[in-house]
């Protein structure tokens, strides 16, 4: 059950942020308002690892990790952000989110070849109904 609560309440985080970015984008160019998110998110987290006695565990981490956190981070955090800020400065949110919001295809693509993850019949199913979804929203 807290599972499911956690996925709802992200889904509505997630889905309404593209709301607000869409109005700040209005402004401001896609690399500066990546730029200002994550300088906030970045404060943010530091006063609450801060307050959680966690700000430690960051520098404890080995270099693997951090190696591969940080490769995401630019990948998805910087990159990523970036070209999805300037496609929802210039494109209708409403088409916008549900194409970037097809990232779980590469997923389960790079799942199978990088991983080594089965292929199964629902994950078949499911990479179809995703690029229907494409399809129907462009």
């Amino acid at each position: 059950m807290t599972v499911i609560i956690l996925l709802l309440l992200t889904a509505v985080l997630w889905g309404s942020s593209p709301i607000i970015e869409k109005i700040g984008l209005g402004r401001v160019d896609p690399l500066t308002a990546v730029s200002i998110r994550s300088f906030a998110i970045t404060v943010i987290l530091i006063i609450v690892l801060g307050f959680t006695g966690r700000i430690k565990e960051v520098f404890t981490a080995d270099i693997k990790s951090v190696g591969i956190f940080a490769l995401s981070g630019f990948l998805a955090g910087l990159l990523g952000m970036w070209t999805y800020f300037a496609a929802l400065k210039l494109g209708a949110t409403s088409k916008v989110v549900p194409i970037a919001a097809t990232y779980p295809l590469v997923t389960a693509v790079l799942s199978i070849i990088i991983l080594k993850e089965g292929v199964t019949v629902l994950r078949i199913a499911g990479t179809v109904l995703i690029i229907v979804g494409i399809w129907l929203v462009r």
